[in-house]
């Protein structure tokens, strides 16, 4: 517990609501992998009386601090929800900001991403989006290629139904026969080679998965807090690891005592 709090004892004071979460964790009980639902910025916008794209702008401090905990804490996958397949049907201003604030965002830290060993990935139909937004893509996902003390996946123009398809047509197009197994169609998912989440979060209180990844999350600890994303920080995502290591994973199977 106090290796953890120390590894934050820089940018928190020692009595801060961070340093007293950390105390309360266990470090050989973190995830494996945690997938984030970034929900909330229109409303965020909307209660301050400005456009939605405010919203999205702040969020981006929110991405910062959660990749940031994550890596600080060694958390080998974190998995973002960045722009949904129905996303689309946005204004077309919005996803324009949307896309420039994701170029960004790559700009910004990818230098931050290499100096801390941290592997960059975009899943998704990613080649739905604009021409210099894939470059950019593309150009970290090299750029941080052979990384491997943490994964950050985003999720882009993605649909967790749409990857079952995309799954099942790649196991015909390789011509592979019946009987399929869950590990012919895991391996053919666009997270093949990450685990499945241990943990989902999602902000803003809403008490639904939106069609993110949908064969993975299936045995994961879902997390809902009512902070809306913009708001979200490193006290907020310790909030949902605490609150993850109170519970116990069954996986389909009964409780401890009722086993003795």
């Amino acid at each position: 517990m106090d290796d953890l709090a120390k590894k934050f004892e820089e940018i928190y004071r020692p009595g801060s609501r961070e340093i007293a979460l950390l105390k309360q964790l266990d470090p050989g009980l973190l995830p494996k992998h945690v997938a984030v639902i970034m929900d909330g910025n229109g409303r965020w916008a909307g209660s301050r009386m400005l456009p939605r794209v405010a919203g999205h702008k702040a969020g981006v401090e929110a991405v910062r601090a959660t990749v940031e905990t994550c890596a600080r804490l060694r958390i080998p996958a974190l998995t973002l929800y960045a722009f949904s397949a129905e996303n689309w049907k946005r204004p077309e201003s919005e996803v324009t900001t949307l896309m420039g604030l994701l170029r960004e965002y790559l700009q910004k830290e990818l230098s931050t991403l290499v100096e801390h060993d941290v592997r960059f990935a975009a899943i998704g139909h990613i080649d739905d989006l604009p021409t210099a937004v894939v470059e950019e893509l593309r150009h970290a996902e090299m750029a941080t290629k052979g990384k491997g003390s943490m994964s950050l996946t985003v999720a882009l123009s993605y649909s967790g139904r749409q990857e079952l398809v995309d799954a099942v047509n790649r196991i015909l197009e390789e011509g592979i026969r019946a009987p399929i197994s869950e590990a012919t169609i895991r391996d053919r998912l666009y997270t093949a080679g990450l685990p499945d989440p241990d943990l989902m979060i999602r902000t803003s209180g809403e008490m639904r998965v939106s069609n993110f990844l949908l064969w993975q999350i299936a045995y994961s600890e879902i997390y809902v807090t009512d902070v809306l994303w913009p708001d979200f920080r490193a006290v907020d995502f310790l909030k949902a690891l605490v609150d993850y290591q109170s519970r116990e994973r069954r996986f389909g199977g009964v409780p401890a005592m009722e086993t003795g």
